[in-house]
């Protein structure tokens, strides 16, 4: 059984490349006029304000436009000279993550993230609403707990490492380097040497 092979000249090629070029050109021009005719785009009447990403060291610039006070759209800057108008999924996705309002720069959850803590316990189906201060107390008293146990002062050559191996970190998409930087810290002081941020993964 033979294969058949598809052959193509240059000329052939440039000519095949220039119509389907141009029907997606125009397929393109039917949609913003179809979306012209549904009602006011997105950006209509917002205002364009160039700034850096918060969250990694690069500084990427970024492009927010803010319709009443609120974020409405992001972009990479194309001006900007270090990323050129590209972002990466975290300085992409900075919409779902905050919204700066208003003048006094104040950072407003995504209405659709969760501001209550769910807790489901060992074996059961079903998740419990329960307060911040219950969960952070149940937090701080189990890592106290492990590392507690686990806590090696000295290793087997009698070397001094104040190390534990039974806790491991790894940073969060949404945490800014300041945050990184005390979270690191208490990593640290807590003897962890599993620390890992999800960008150099």
């Amino acid at each position: 059984m033979g294969v058949e092979v598809l052959t193509l000249t240059r000329r052939e090629l440039l000519k095949t490349s220039l119509a389907a070029g141009g029907a997606l050109s125009l397929l393109g021009l039917a949609g913003e006029a179809e979306a012209g005719t549904r009602g006011e785009l997105k950006l209509e009447g917002a205002r364009d304000y160039r700034t850096i990403c918060p969250y990694c060291s690069v500084g990427c610039g970024i492009q927010l436009w803010v319709k009443d006070g609120e974020v409405v759209h992001v972009n990479g800057d194309p001006d900007h000279p270090i990323n050129e108008g590209t972002l990466c999924p975290k300085g992409a996705s900075i919409l779902n993550l905050r919204l700066v309002a208003g003048k006094d720069n104040r950072y407003v959850p995504n209405p659709r993230r969760l501001t209550k803590v769910l807790y489901r316990a060992p074996g059961a189906s079903n998740w419990e609403e329960k307060d911040w201060d219950w969960a952070i107390d149940r937090i701080a008293r189990k890592v106290k707990e492990v590392r507690d146990a686990t806590f090696e002062t000295v290793d087997e050559n009698g070397v001094t490492v104040n190390r534990t191996f039974a806790l491991a970190h790894i940073g969060s998409a949404a945490l800014d380097n300041e945050e990184n930087y005390v979270i690191g810290k208490l990593m640290r002081a807590l003897g962890v040497v599993r620390l890992e941020h999800h960008a150099r993964l």
